[in-house]
């Protein structure tokens, strides 16, 4: 098949959307796949074009087998609600020319895209038009939806009118229309996607990359952190994580010798976080490590936390989760029952509702505390990873969906076990 593909975000960025864009993107290449990618420069999480990239220039190479072109893009330094949207904009613009002449030109049997940014989704129904493609849509977070939950904009107003017809309206013009988890879907569904459109597709551990360690992790010693229990948050640091709550369970947890709360990562709310986290000496910040030391970092943690506020819950799926249950670590999610991310954590680890410090702090001590309970969460998050995460049964999945929707199978379907990772 031919494969067009439209996203914010790529490699080599190394969180979020970017690591399920580019794997899913180079999966297909090695299985082959004519795959080409239009995508934005490089700048997530720091907020800031990475170095050797432009925000003025287009940027065309060929790596790991696909086809890729980089559009310029305005990145706020301070990203605002209204910064945001002129920041999707931007790549939307920027992608709607190359969109167009690609598609015409190369005729791809698929045009798929994902959101964020759901503001560039247009560029891509319109290129499936006129290229005579299939068009997909794939859903990783409901901006709108999150923008409400974190603040960011209002529920009340024409703005937020505008936004939601605007979203209804894109969501009507794909083909197929898909989103990472069961409640995700069910949302779609409520949005007026018919349940025909509508696809499951996962993002995925590297189940074998990320396995639990046997040993201590050389990033004990590399960073001094000896106490015998380790709680870990490692990501992008933004202001739908509701990330503030680990700063005052450590307050809680401040004479407690035996245990470190470690924020590893960068983003837009770290200086903040720093700043409220002055003069606590059981939380230690750390900036975020290489994609080949995932395995090593994710085992330095004895628990894993992963904090959302409240109302974001179902409206995205950390994809950091899938590496943290591959751990074998137990995790500890501020979310509410029911949720997409409660769903997921449950048997593997604690829910405790958002922005509650106390409910948070008793989690962690009953699970340092309780041997047989962190043991057996531990078990069954390494479990979970290896029944509904492992990444080759994911993306063969995938790739027979986007074989059957381009109305054909493709001619190594048959085989993909043997090429994809």
């Amino acid at each position: 098949m031919k494969i067009l593909i439209l996203g914010l975000n790529y490699a080599p960025e190394k969180v979020g959307v970017a690591v399920y864009t580019s794997g899913m993107a180079e999966a297909l290449a090695r299985s082959g796949h004519e795959v080409e990618v239009v995508v934005g420069q490089p700048y997530y999480p720091a907020w800031k074009v990475a170095e050797g990239y432009s925000r003025w220039l287009y940027k065309r190479s060929t790596e790991n087998g696909v086809k890729i072109l980089r559009c310029p893009l305005y990145v706020p330094a301070r990203p605002s609600a209204l910064r945001r949207v002129l920041h999707h904009m931007s790549f939307g613009l920027a992608a709607l020319f190359p969109m167009l002449t690609r598609a015409i030109a190369s005729r791809p049997d698929i045009v798929f895209t994902v959101a964020p940014a759901l503001i560039s989704a247009p560029v891509a129904a319109i290129a499936a038009r006129l290229s005579g493609a299939k068009s997909w849509l794939h859903i990783q977070d409901f901006e709108l939806e999150a923008a409400f939950a974190t603040g960011l904009m209002s529920e009340q107003g024409l703005l937020p009118r505008l936004a939601s017809w605007f979203e209804r309206t894109t969501l009507s013009r794909f083909d197929v229309v898909s989103s990472i988890s069961d409640p995700m879907c069910r949302k779609l569904a409520a949005k007026g996607v018919a349940a025909e459109r509508i696809v499951q597709f996962r993002n995925w551990s590297d189940i074998d990359a990320v396995r639990p360690l046997e040993t201590l992790s050389p990033y004990a010693e590399e960073w001094g952190v000896h106490s015998p229990h380790v709680l870990l948050y490692s990501g992008n640091i933004a202001n739908k994580q509701g990330i503030e709550v680990l700063v005052d369970a450590a307050r809680l947890l401040a004479d407690r010798k035996d245990l470190t709360f470690v924020v590893c990562g960068d983003g837009p709310n770290r200086e903040r976080l720093e700043r409220l986290a002055d003069g606590l000496p059981n939380l230690r910040f750390f900036p975020l490590q290489p994609k080949e030391r995932l395995g090593e970092l994710l085992g330095l943690a004895s628990i894993h936390v992963l904090p959302q506020i409240a109302g974001a819950a179902d409206l995205v799926l950390p994809s950091k989760l899938t590496n943290m249950l591959s751990s074998g670590r137990p995790i500890i999610a501020t979310a509410d029952p029911g949720t997409a991310l409660a769903i997921e954590v449950e048997g593997c680890g604690v829910v405790t509702p958002p922005g509650d410090a106390e409910a948070l702090a008793k989690a962690i001590t009953n699970l340092m505390e309780d041997a047989a309970l962190h043991h057996q969460c531990g078990q069954n998050a390494r479990r979970r990873a290896e029944e509904r995460w492992a990444k080759p049964s994911i993306l063969r999945g995938f790739e027979a969906k986007l074989s059957a929707l381009a109305g054909r199978h493709s001619h190594t379907v048959s085989g993909a076990g043997d090429v994809l990772p």
